[in-house]
């Protein structure tokens, strides 16, 4: 059974950083594409970053600068490592794998 795990959201003041963690089962992690999207109230879901199974990166630019997506192949994992938050970066944050399994996701709120 193919799962995704996000854990890392919660609360934090604007500035502040936060690392989100999404671990895989089930699926040939080091060979597929893994991304975090972000769903806001009200708002359509949004691809915020992207890694290949080689390494390659983009990002949405409202991010670019701030987010940096990282795997670890050994650990089936890829991260988000988020800095310099900002109030409209509150939303739900989903872990994406081969553009087809989604995780459960989780809250990221920014206070200002």
């Amino acid at each position: 059974q193919v799962q995704l795990v996000e854990s890392g959201g919660g609360l934090v003041q604007a500035g502040g950083s936060l690392r989100l963690s999404c671990t895989a089962s089930g699926i040939r992690f080091s060979v597929i594409a893994m991304a975090w999207y972000r769903q806001a109230p009200g708002k359509q879901r949004e691809l915020v970053a992207r890694i290949t199974s080689g390494g390659s990166t983009n990002y949405a630019d409202s991010v670019k600068g701030r987010f940096t997506i990282s795997r670890d192949n050994t650990k089936n994992t890829v991260y988000l490592q988020m800095n310099s938050l900002k109030p409209e970066d509150t939303a739900v944050y989903y872990c994406n794998g081969a553009g087809s399994v989604w995780g459960q996701g989780t809250q990221v709120t920014v206070s200002s």
